[in-house]
Order: C-alpha cells, then sequence, then structure tokens
C-alpha cells in the first residue's frame, strides 16, 4: 500500500516488496513487514532502518531452512534490530523473554512495551530513563522517566474489536512506541489509530469482521498455535450461539505443531468444517485430515467435524447452515476468493448453494 492504495497482491514480507516501497519517490515513511522466509532466502531489502519492532518470537516455521528451535528463530528476527544505527531504536516486547533480550547486544537505543503496567522488565527501564509502552487502566499509554503520555482507550481503536482482540493492544502498544519516536505527535498516533478499520481492503485477512442479519462472520490468517491460542482468547470474549470453524492444516509444518493448533482449535469451536488448502506442501490430504482430526477431538471427542475439501464450497456450507446468532471463523488461504464469495452473499442476502460434505 502506497498512499492508501494496494498496488501489490501477495506475501509482500520479503527484499523484492521493501525495494519496490523505498524506490517510489512519494514515500518519505516506509513501515516494512519483514518475514523470516524472505531474509533466510536473499537478505533484506534495506541496509539499515530508523526504527526496527519485533513484536514476539513463536515456535513456528521450525525445521524449515535450518531453522531447528525457538532460539534459533530469535537470532534469525535479531537480524533486523541489529540493523539499527546507534541514532534508531529498537522496539521490543517486554512480555517475550526471547524478544526482551535481543535489548542486550544491540547498538542502538531500546524501547519496550508490555501488556502489563507492573512488568518489572517495563519499571527498571523507565526508572533508568528509557522509554516504553504500556497498557495501563485501558489506556495506551506512553512512559518516558516520570512523564506519562496517555495516547487513547484501547477500545477505541477499530482494530481491537471493542478491546476482545487483545493481540492487537499489544500490537497497538508496538505501533504507537515507535510512532512516538518517530516524532509523530499524540494527536497524530490517536487519530491513526481511530481511523485504521481492520477492512477487507485495508487489511485482507487480517481480523475482518461481517455482520450479517443473522450471524458473524470473522476472516483471519491465525496458522499456528501461538496465533490460535491468542484467538481463543478473543472468541472467549465473544458471545455467540454456536462457534464454528473452517480450518485447515499446513504441510510444511511439525506433526506436533499440527496437532497442537489443531487442539486449540478444537477448544474454541462448537463444531469444525475441516477443509484443505491448494498447496498441500509435501503431505497428502489423507494424512493432514487424519492428523487435524486428531487433535480437534484430543480435548472433544464429540466435536462434529464436517470434511469438505473445497475452501470456497465449505464456506458455501456454512453460510447456509449456521444459525442465528452464531460466529463464524473463516481461517483462510485463499483471501481474494473467500472475501469476494462473502461480498457475494452479502450482496445476495441469502446462502449460495452448498456441495456435499461428510461427517468424520
Amino acid at each position: 500500500y502506497i498512499q492508501g492504495v494496494q498496488l501489490q497482491k501477495g506475501d509482500c514480507t520479503g527484499g523484492q516488496s521493501a525495494e519496490f516501497v523505498l524506490r517510489d519517490p512519494t514515500v518519505n515513511y516506509a513501515v516494512l513487514e519483514t518475514a523470516r522466509g524472505g531474509m533466510l532466502r536473499s537478505g533484506l531489502g534495506f541496509h539499515t532502518c530508523d526504527i526496527a519492532v519485533v513484536t514476539n518470537v513463536a515456535a513456528d516455521h521450525l525445521g524449515l531452512r535450518d531453522i531447528y528451535t525457538v532460539e534459533e528463530m530469535a537470532a534469525v528476527k535479531s537480524v533486523v534490530p541489529r540493523t539499527v544505527p546507534k541514532s534508531g531504536w529498537a522496539v521490543l516486547n517486554a512480555d517475550d523473554d526471547l524478544v526482551y533480550d535481543m535489548g542486550r547486544t544491540l547498538d542502538c537505543k531500546v524501547a519496550y512495551f508490555s501488556m502489563n503496567e507492573h512488568n518489572p522488565r517495563i519499571q527498571e527501564h523507565v526508572e533508568a530513563g528509557g522509554v516504553a509502552a504500556v497498557y495501563e487502566e485501558g489506556y495506551v499509554t506512553i512512559y518516558k522517566n516520570s512523564y506519562k503520555l496517555r495516547i487513547d482507550r484501547a477500545v477505541e481503536f477499530p482494530v481491537t474489536l471493542g478491546g476482545r482482540a487483545t493481540f492487537n493492544i499489544e500490537n497497538a502498544l508496538a505501533a504507537a512506541l515507535a510512532g512516538y519516536l518517530a516524532g509523530f505527535d499524540k494527536d497524530t498516533i490517536k487519530t491513526a489509530f481511530r481511523t485504521f478499520i481492520p477492512s477487507a481492503t485495508k487489511t485482507p485477512g487480517r481480523m475482518n469482521s461481517y455482520k450479517f442479519p443473522r450471524f458473524e462472520v470473522i476472516v483471519d490468517y491465525a496458522h499456528n498455535t501461538a496465533g490460535i491460542t491468542r484467538f481463543a482468547e478473543f472468541m472467549d470474549a465473544t458471545p455467540a450461539t454456536r462457534k464454528i470453524g473452517v480450518v485447515s492444516g499446513l504441510g510444511d509444518r511439525r506433526d506436533e505443531d499440527t496437532l497442537g493448533f489443531s487442539r486449540v482449535a478444537g477448544r474454541i469451536f462448537d463444531e469444525v468444517i475441516l477443509r484443505q488448502d491448494r498447496d498441500l506442501r509435501g503431505k497428502s490430504a489423507e494424512f493432514l485430515q487424519e492428523i487435524m482430526t486428531r487433535g480437534l477431538r484430543q480435548d472433544k471427542p464429540e466435536l462434529p467435524i464436517t470434511y469438505i475439501e473445497n475452501e470456497l464450497a465449505a464456506i458455501d456450507h456454512v453460510l447456509a447452515t449456521a444459525p442465528d446468532g452464531a460466529v463464524i471463523v473463516l481461517l483462510t488461504e485463499n483471501i481474494a476468493g473467500v472475501l469476494k464469495k462473502l461480498d457475494e452473499f452479502e450482496a445476495s442476502s441469502s446462502g449460495t448453494g452448498t456441495e456435499p460434505g461428510y461427517q468424520i
């Protein structure tokens, strides 16, 4: 996105996408997501950055490209803050041990954020003259020495969905701190948060909420155990007559990761539609179906599961059969196709035809 206009679609977290943005003469500030895969394949799309943000390190993508432990993954992610010169800042999560420890070895200035205003790491850092952001009495607040700057109540940010999406409150802390360190004033930061809506046009596939007359549909890309665990917190705070998930497994993850992901998903939902990605990434459809089913039913042996291989057909089925007051969660691979399907459903005000599935 440049000037609010989407110029590229797809996985734009590598060096080539960064170069595409940085070469645009109209760009004064570039906010670049930098993914593990891109760094391991071809490095970064820049030599240095003014502010680096590291939100967390999770046990995902382990076993790929010679990265086998979360400590090794942390070393990969630390590449970004290590590019920051002494005049710049690293914004690090004080609630994550591996991310917090990155600050000990950096040459640049370090600021921390935490969901816990009483986090001793934050208190020690601020008492030593450091800068931090915390979630304090419902507010996103920045500390600098004895100075406290309350940006706004987190529930006022659309990305938090009324405060239920605590993971986006955490992200907002990091973003607010980065904006403050970049020189933006409180009102600018506040306005940015209040006007940034997790819509299909702004953040496709990231907590997009569709509220239909009979039920709500949420589209997201939670695809690992850490992500689905945080998503479970959101679902726990979301009332519904029935919680239905359309999910799949990823073929390039370790079996223990797939089992961990599906076990948490099984705890969240009252009913699951199990589909398949178009790219099975090295495993058979039968194996992924079996291991996902095992994880889904580990804590709920009687969990209803319907297998519908095609993602769009699975969505047709759930839109046609969901009861009033349900919350439907689509953990999607085909973001463009899914969003188009929901737009069509919204325009028709009724479900489309379903492709038969079978109970497993």
